[in-house]
């Protein structure tokens, strides 16, 4: 039995998600191969040969596969998938685009953002915003599954020494094309993988007020999020958005400031190790999640925070 994990990375550097997906499979039983489709990616192709437990990495190198466009990366992944028993990626944006396409060009059914292997055909997942969960048996061949990160620790990124091996599968669907990407930069850790995040909500007022949070995340080291509410009131982009619709978190330390609590943002970041709230709301419902909770208001508790950092 052999497993395919599909690599998540930008094409010179390997992502933190894989070594979480690598751990999940991992569980699955089975040699562990990892695929590594781009462009000029031989760096990241080193570096998942560096990943324990993984037995072989597949590099697929090609200007079709640059932008990874879902079109041309599920059809290299369908061709090479029959090969396997299980195909696994983590559940990011990207892995949600093409991994329903590799099921349907597979004829099987997608089993999504696995929280826990219990054996080879069966997983855990959360439904209902997190408040229930789903344990299902696929009877599928050909499983194919993506993996909520946080779910899992990471897998060690060094002591492996997998080979890599070529592959020369081209697929260019020529249904879409690569037009640009506006990328936001920041020397702030990324939200899915930082170890602190401060985030706001609407009591925030505006976007300017996000500032106040920045001065506090500078201090910890900490990536900033943002609710729903904020994002859609414009106050941020809306790639800062945690919740079940965004990004899901589970860092050591999650400091949410004028946040209600709506269940499709505590979806995204109750698996948190330590929740602090800030809200002038006693009865807001993020206090019924938070470890630690301050009844005040944010204008003047965030600055005071600052101070004492």
């Amino acid at each position: 039995m052999a497993i395919l994990v599909i690599a998540e990375h930008d094409n010179s550097e390997l992502k933190p998600a894989t070594l979480n997906t690598v751990a999940a499979a991992a569980q699955m039983g089975g040699d562990l191969h990892v695929l590594v489709a781009g462009a000029g990616c031989q760096s990241v192709a080193d570096a998942a040969a560096k990943i324990q437990g993984v037995s072989q990495v597949l590099l697929a190198e090609d200007a079709c596969y640059e932008h990874q466009l879902a079109e041309n990366i599920s059809l290299l992944i369908n061709e090479l998938g029959k090969d396997y028993t299980h195909i696994v990626a983590a559940a990011t944006t990207s892995a949600k685009n093409f991994m329903p396409r590799v099921a349907a060009l597979l004829d099987v059914a997608q089993i999504s953002e696995i929280i826990r292997v219990e054996s080879a055909d069966t997983f855990d997942r959360p439904i209902y915003a997190g408040n229930a969960i789903a344990t299902v048996q696929s009877l599928d061949s050909i499983k194919v599954i993506t993996v909520r990160t946080t779910g899992f620790d990471a897998a060690a990124a060094e002591g492996g020494s997998a080979t890599v091996r070529a592959v020369s599968m081209l697929h260019n669907a020529a249904t879409s094309a690569f037009v640009g990407a506006e990328i936001a930069k920041s020397d702030r850790p990324e939200l899915t993988s930082a170890q602190v995040i401060i985030s706001g909500g609407r009591g925030m007022g505006n976007g300017e007020n996000f500032a106040l949070i920045e001065k506090v995340a500078d201090k910890l080291g900490a990536a900033v999020g943002a609710s729903r509410a904020a994002v859609d009131a414009g106050f941020v982009p809306n790639d800062m958005q945690v919740g079940q619709t965004g990004k899901i978190v589970a860092p050591d330390l999650y400091i949410a400031v004028g946040i209600s609590g709506a269940i499709q943002h505590l979806a995204g970041m109750k698996d948190s190790k330590v929740i602090v709230a800030i809200n002038k709301d006693e009865e807001a419902p993020i206090f019924q999640v938070a470890d630690y909770g301050l009844v005040a208001d944010l204008f003047e508790a965030v600055p005071q925070l600052e101070q004492q950092l």
